[in-house]
């Protein structure tokens, strides 16, 4: 049961990381022209109705009526800050520069494992983790003159969205990923609402930094070919919505969270292809230590699992127990 847990957790969170890589894509192609609010708000109205069917498929909308409405509130406005402050990076950063500091998450998800999850992180692994954020330092450049807030967005987004997971890691022995793809997608239309009340007009365009343009400028009709792709992209978010949520619902968070790097080439992929973006040394350093620290954190969970099952009751029987 457990290794089927597992191995089902791995291609989960590939898949929904993949997608979510060609996702990213998509809105920094579209970035240039519409409100970040929007695009969330067209993409999460496309994705509420899609989960909705999975809903139907997995039980009926009755799974809908919850007996932790807060939880959800909370990991839905998680989301909602991890997925508005990446977006803002990617609209003005390298592509493959803001993934990478986004992707020092599963550093969190690690060191948050421990507190949250009763889960067992090694000195060794502690080591990695440092290690990783001496990537995040590398890449940030303190001491640059250029040096702003806008810099720590996709740290900002990777702390909301490790803190997500691990909610889901506790949500998930109740509710199933559908469930909570549904009230995901419920939080982001309300928040993207609350957006346009208030900004959408454009009243605030152009007061502030070029690079709050993304947030503040006014919403406008799309053109079929940009309303083609904000359908799309909400296929995508649906598809990503569901696989993580189910990602970490069923499987270790410290053992599944590293797979999540898959998204790193394939940002550099779609950075230099549709962009021209190649990264300098500074920044090829930081991405290595990053993800050389994410890969060493997994190659010791797996080496030392068998030992933590043991040791720490957390085996396969007790963890069907805790998910099932």
């Amino acid at each position: 049961m457990r290794q089927d847990n597992t191995l089902l957790g791995i291609l989960c969170v590939m898949t929904g990381i993949a997608t979510a890589s060609l996702m990213d894509a998509t809105i920094k192609s579209l970035s240039g022209g519409y409100p970040l609010h929007e695009i969330v708000m067209a993409r999460s109205v496309v994705a509420l109705f899609l989960t909705l069917f999975i809903v139907h498929l997995e039980g009926g909308l009755s799974m809908l009526a919850t007996k932790r409405p807060l939880v959800h509130l909370t990991r839905g406005l998680l989301v909602v800050v991890a997925n508005m402050t990446f977006y803002m990076a990617i609209s003005f950063m390298p592509l493959a520069e803001a993934t990478a500091l986004f992707f020092v998450s599963p550093l969190i998800i690690t060191a948050l494992s421990v507190p949250f999850l009763g889960e067992k992180v090694g000195w060794r692994r502690w080591l990695g983790i440092v290690a990783g954020f001496v990537g995040v330092i590398t890449m940030i450049r303190p001491g640059v003159a250029s040096i702003s807030i806008y810099s720590f967005l996709p740290v900002i987004a990777a702390t909301a969205y490790a803190s997500t997971q691990i909610i889901t890691r506790k949500l998930g022995t109740t509710e199933k990923a559908s469930v909570m793809s549904f009230y995901i997608s419920l939080t982001f239309i309300v928040v993207a609402g609350c957006f346009w009340w208030f900004v959408g007009d454009g009243s605030l365009s152009g007061r502030y930094d070029q690079k709050a343009e993304f947030l503040f400028r006014p919403w406008k009709i799309p053109d079929s070919g940009d309303a083609m792709l904000l359908v799309f992209v909400g296929f995508l978010i649906a598809i990503v919505g569901y696989m993580l949520s189910q990602a970490y619902r069923i499987a270790n968070a410290s053992i599944v969270a590293p797979f999540e790097y898959v998204s790193l080439p394939l940002a550099l992929l779609w950075g230099y292809l549709f962009w021209g973006e190649i990264p300098d040394s500074q920044a090829a350093i930081g991405m290595a230590l990053i993800v050389g620290s994410g890969l060493y954190i997994f190659l010791r969970e797996k080496r030392t699992s068998g030992i933590i099952d043991q040791s720490y009751g957390i085996g396969p029987e007790k963890n069907a127990n805790r998910v099932n």
